[in-house]
């Protein structure tokens, strides 16, 4: 359930500076998608004001100034979103900062010991939360050591007494805060394989690790591809189908003179304004008919195709909106789908 808040209450933001989260919470937001940024966008622009950077492209824990709008020189109207967001990925689709906090792991807690802790409970607890470094702590706020296997394998090595203290690594500990870069901390990670991180409170909030990396941009970095490559395989069918005109008659969003009737320069939009029949505007969808005959895909139920096309495009817009949350697999998985059907009519 979403709300709009008073115009007094927006007005109120003017000259402030905000986390983007309350921006969401003041109009009860949890995804941000083109439907609810745009409606953001144009409450903001009702009482005059707008955000700086664009709340729609940072994580939800960044800052953003609250300004008039007369004071943005050249500011897009947020009327145009719809054209806005099918810029060509990743366009202003990335977040201005990374940071290690928008990493989940990084807040989801850890599982740590005492500094009296048997050795042989630390490592049970090792195998059985399936985790590779356990902090030893007190009160999660001053940390003693952290036992890997590693440093269990080194104990073992320097034939040492197996007890805990023995089996610590206490010196150069990993250790940041959630608010640091987190490209900046890559190298650490990667060199130990671990970055304990510390909430806003000083205390241990989570654990980053080399898995969660590679993890992390698996799910963000996967969608990009398959929809440019679900782009590729649309213009590649559409620009050995259709001429230059044809091209041209969707180029609604640019100035005649600036219409190239070329398949590289369509937009996401504009295969929907080429081949669905069903849209509002009557001449285009008289074309589409004819568009979708020169497709030659007789076995290719058109209402269904068009029904999955008009889901990828939801998606693409969605990816196109930074969120740190990662693409639900669902997602992923109506996505593979849609690139393995183009594959098979492309080839």
């Amino acid at each position: 359930m979403t709300t709009t808040p008073s115009g007094q209450d927006l007005a109120a933001l003017k000259g402030r500076t905000v986390p983007v989260q309350d921006i969401l919470d003041l109009f009860q937001v949890r995804v941000r998608d083109h439907r609810t940024v745009h409606r953001i966008s144009q409450a903001l622009t009702d009482v005059g004001l707008t955000t700086l950077p664009n709340f729609a492209v940072c994580g939800p824990r960044s800052h953003v100034d609250v300004v008039p709008l007369a004071s943005i020189p050249a500011q897009a109207s947020p009327v145009d979103a719809e054209e806005d967001e099918e810029e060509a990925l990743p366009s202003a689709a990335l977040p201005q900062r990374l940071l290690l906090g928008d990493i989940p792991s990084a807040r989801r807690g850890l599982v740590s010991v005492g500094p009296g802790t048997p050795l042989a409970q630390t490592t049970f607890l090792m195998r059985t939360n399936n985790v590779a470094q356990v902090p030893v702590t007190t009160g999660m706020a001053q940390i003693h050591g952290v036992v890997t296997w590693g440093s269990v394998a080194k104990m073992y090595e320097a034939g040492k007494q197996p007890t805990l203290d023995n089996a610590m690594e206490k010196d150069s500990l990993p250790v940041a805060d959630t608010r640091q870069e987190f490209f900046s901390a890559l190298p650490v990670i990667r060199e130990h394989g671990y970055l304990l991180v510390r909430g806003d409170d000083g205390c241990l909030s989570g654990i980053v690790t080399a898995a969660d990396v590679t993890d992390r941009f698996e799910g963000a970095a996967r969608p990009f591809f398959i929809v440019g490559e679900i782009e590729s395989l649309l213009r590649r069918c559409l620009g050995a189908a259709l001429d230059e005109e044809t091209i041209k008659a969707v180029q609604t969003n640019k100035k005649p003179e600036h219409r190239t009737g070329q398949v590289s320069d369509l937009m996401f939009g504009d295969y929907l304004r080429l081949l669905d029949g069903d849209q509002t505007k009557t001449s285009l969808a008289g074309a589409a008919d004819a568009n979708w005959e020169a497709l030659k895909w007789p076995n290719m139920p058109r209402e269904q195709f068009i029904g999955r096309l008009k889901r990828v495009k939801d998606i693409r817009n969605r990816i196109a909106h930074f969120d740190e949350k990662p693409l639900p697999q669902v997602m992923i998985d109506e996505l593979t789908t849609f690139a393995k059907l183009l594959r098979a009519f492309v080839a």
